[in-house]
């Protein structure tokens, strides 16, 4: 068996490349790129053959030594032919990412959602290892899930399985980028808070996160974190309201999917405990006492590199 795979991890904001060892999950070298999605769906693919040429280069390794290549992206997936359906927060549509790659790269290609390759990984190497009924939701630009039972990942009739950010927390609500209303995403995510923050820095409302904007900066996860920690009061209403949606997500998660356990990852919830604790506490008091008795949660143990680990078994 060769000793190799490639994970990718294709997010919304940014692309992670990763050589891993498959018999023991370990990252050997890694490389990021920005995924620019503004460029159109030939650049996602560009960035991606990029950083796979970079990794090989750098890592020395040659592809004969490759097994797999393993790409998760945000959205739903064509698993059978590799093939990025739908995917809101890349603005991509019907993209053959396999194809694309095998055009550079005679090396099989296998495409998942990306929260169904951070539930491998988290369940092969991480937080989840030896627990059989989990979920996992995963909080950045979007919010996504993954649902096991049984040790195994349930895909559903169409392969698209476990979107709770699209559940609908309000019937007239928020417009998504999905092109619903009122969608959980469009409450909790990073990209919300982001939203909710910029909406009232406009309408005159003072903040400490202007400290960190000069320039033209975009909003952060570390950039929140660091708000909340300084008792920002703008900041803090906002991840409040996130937490609030957020946790009434979980709550209905563990009262209709009775899981063991909750794994919590994704840039928002490795940068900003308070959000995370708060998420935590709030999801218990709103659930069924019963399923609420026996949950528990634990934050992703792989962070960055749950979904490149989890890419590269995407075969098994």
């Amino acid at each position: 068996m060769k000793k190799y795979s490639i994970g990718i991890d294709l997010g919304g904001t940014k692309i992670l490349i990763a050589l891993v060892n498959r018999e023991t999950g370990e990252v050997i070298h890694s490389v990021k790129k920005k995924t620019k999605k503004d460029k159109g769906p030939k650049n996602i693919i560009r960035k991606m053959i990029e950083g796979i040429d970079e990794l090989i280069e750098e890592s020395k390794i040659s592809p004969e030594e490759i097994s797999s290549i393993g790409v998760g992206a945000a959205g739903q997936v064509d698993r059978e032919n590799g093939i990025l359906i739908a995917a809101a927060n890349l603005d991509c549509y019907d993209l053959n990412i396999r194809k694309k790659i095998n055009e550079h790269y005679d090396i099989p290609v296998y495409l998942g959602n990306d929260v169904e390759i951070a539930a491998i990984g988290e369940l092969m190497f991480g937080a989840a290892k030896g627990y059989k009924d989990v979920v996992c939701i995963f909080v950045g630009t979007g919010v996504g899930s993954a649902i096991v039972k049984d040790g195994n990942i349930i895909r559903g009739a169409t392969g698209t399985a476990g979107e709770i950010g699209h559940i609908i927390v309000d019937l007239n609500g928020r417009p998504c980028a999905c092109g619903a209303h009122g969608c959980l995403e469009a409450y909790a995510s990073r990209s919300a808070i982001e939203r909710r923050i910029e909406g009232a820095l406009k309408k005159g409302r003072h903040s400490v996160i202007l400290d960190y904007m000069e320039n033209g900066k975009s909003i952060t996860s570390h950039m929140i974190h660091d708000a909340t920690e300084r008792g920002d009061e703008l900041v803090i209403q906002c991840v409040d309201e996130a937490a609030e949606y957020l946790s009434g997500g979980i709550a209905s998660i563990i009262n209709f999917i009775n899981p063991k356990l909750i794994v919590l990852g994704g840039g928002l919830i490795d940068a900003v405990d308070y959000f995370y604790q708060k998420v935590i506490k709030k999801a218990k008091a709103k659930s069924l006492p019963v399923p609420a008795s026996k949950i528990e949660f634990k934050k992703a143990a792989l962070g960055d590199f749950s979904g490149v680990v989890g890419a590269a078994f995407l075969e098994r």
